[in-house]
């Protein structure tokens, strides 16, 4: 289903540049990362994610209002994911934009191209003061899976949520190891 006023559509070439400025926009402004992490160049690539996972924008007036990248079970970017499941990461929407629908959006054509691909589900890893993106993820579906938070990196902690996409559909075993 998708938002009023928002158009959500594979990022082009040309946008890879603008789409991981934003990325790296929402997540140092919005307190998320440290400005000097290592991890602020990984979300600045945009064109790693769109070569390994599909980096979907969403637009609003015809500009780029956020993005996220879909990663199929395949994806070298899928890090919590079994191998009947979808995920996404990287969810970012510019803060004039938030509340417009983008981030919904998003998170929407993500769920549509897991049940397309027949997965019975899709996962999210968010950090614990990402409560308005927890908020929605809540209202689109999405459950709780604290036997699956986890630590990337030693003082990031991240709670896991997943959203069943087939009525017969259990979440799978856990983590990629590695």
């Amino acid at each position: 289903m998708a938002e009023p006023g928002v158009t959500v559509r594979p990022a082009r070439p040309g946008e890879y540049a603008r789409v991981g400025e934003l990325t790296v926009e929402v997540y140092v402004r919005g307190g998320l990362v440290r400005p000097d992490s290592s991890y602020v160049e990984r979300l600045r690539n945009a064109a790693d994610r769109a070569a390994k996972a599909e980096l979907l924008v969403a637009e609003m007036a015809g500009e780029i209002a956020g993005a996220v990248a879909y990663c199929p079970p395949d994806s070298p970017y899928a890090e919590l994911a079994a191998a009947d499941e979808g995920e996404f990461r990287m969810l970012a929407v510019l803060e004039r934009s938030r509340g417009g629908g983008a981030g919904r959006a998003l998170v929407q054509a993500c769920a549509d191209r897991a049940r397309d691909a027949g997965l019975v589900a899709l996962r999210l890893s968010t950090q614990p003061n990402m409560r308005a993106a927890q908020r929605m993820y809540e209202r689109m579906g999405f459950a709780r899976t604290p036997e699956r938070d986890w630590n990337p990196v030693p003082g990031v902690d991240l709670m896991t949520y997943v959203l069943a996409l087939r009525p017969e559909g259990r979440p799978g075993p856990g983590p990629r190891p590695g």
